[in-house]
């Protein structure tokens, strides 16, 4: 058990992001009486347990081998996934907001400090150190959806200058980081293996950017419609790609998968609140349908590979 903490994976916070993203949809679904309250209940404390045990799980690990935790830290690609930490935060403050909201006050705060002190750390090292192409990654999107994810819950919490903040500088990255990731997945090798499941870690900003947008300015207008359309792209691009997906081997990274899912058809709950288009509601079911389902089989796989001991191994 002590050799498997030395090796406890910084992306099982990966696992929490997505589970969280449900439980917010739950929460819009339970909002708009589509779903019954029981799904929400369920999963909301469901998903905070396991946050505190997977923090604990991560801690344990800090104090028994800092050596590893500082090699996560200084590595070229788990660098990015601490940031997985402050996201999951930020979500447990959405899904928190109308259900305990003192709670949620309190989680948001600790997110965004924590978010802001990973953001800024991971940006640094991205200058700081010399990279080849072939080691961009979508990895690299999750500090940037962070960003755009802080004025979801900010717009109440804070003054609205701070969630304007963290809008702009996510939203720079995301339109720098995605010219760079077209360029490598076009004009370069195929991504390794276990990060092809991170594609879907693309629908996240459109996504995030469309609900945080109607949340700053509550207005539908021509660029809230933009993103909106441009997640709905992603969608059926990712579609027409499925055969990329297919008979890949397990890796934790699978649960990339899971939270842009769930944030599109929340995306969509959103559109539907506005403007009473038919097409969201389905949109919104649909999506929500395909993250269950992505949910349950990747959560079924993780659950096999932990049986199997194969999931706190040294990784390369």
């Amino acid at each position: 058990m002590r050799q498997k903490l030395h090796y406890f994976p910084i992306t099982a916070f990966s696992v929490v992001m997505g589970l969280s993203g449900l439980s917010i949809a739950f929460g819009k679904f339970y909002h708009m009486q589509w779903l019954s309250r029981y799904f929400y209940d369920i999963s909301i404390f469901t998903v905070l347990g396991l946050f505190l045990i997977i923090s604990f799980m991560y801690g344990m690990k800090f104090i028994l081998a800092p050596e590893e935790v500082k090699a996560d830290f200084r590595h070229r690609i788990r660098i990015n996934f601490f940031s997985a930490i402050s996201i999951s935060l930020l979500l447990l403050s959405v899904a928190f907001y109308t259900y305990y909201p003192i709670l949620s006050v309190a989680l948001w705060w600790a997110g965004t400090i924590l978010h802001s002190l990973f953001m800024f750390k991971t940006v640094s090292f991205w200058i700081q150190h010399n990279f080849e192409i072939q080691h961009f990654n979508p990895a690299w999107f999750i500090p940037v959806v962070g960003n755009i994810l802080i004025p979801v819950a900010g717009v109440e919490y804070a003054p609205m200058i701070i969630s304007y903040f963290f809008f702009a500088a996510g939203f720079f990255f995301w339109f720098v980081l995605f010219t760079i990731f077209l360029y490598r997945a076009v004009f370069h090798g195929q991504l390794p293996e276990k990060f092809i499941p991170t594609f879907f870690i693309l629908l996240a900003p459109p996504a995030i950017g469309f609900i945080a947008y109607m949340r700053i300015t509550a207005s539908w207008d021509a660029f809230s419609s933009f993103l909106l359309m441009l997640t709905y792209f992603f969608i059926i691009l990712l579609a027409v790609m499925y055969r990329s997906f297919n008979q890949i081997k397990f890796f934790m990274s699978w649960w990339a998968f899971t939270f842009p899912l769930t944030a599109v058809s929340i995306a969509s709950v959103v559109a539907f609140q506005v403007t009473k288009y038919d097409f969201y509601k389905y949109a919104a079911w649909t999506m929500l349908f395909v993250a269950l389902t992505a949910i349950s089989i990747v959560a079924w796989q993780t659950i096999i590979h932990i049986r199997k001991g194969e999931i706190c191994v040294k990784e390369d």
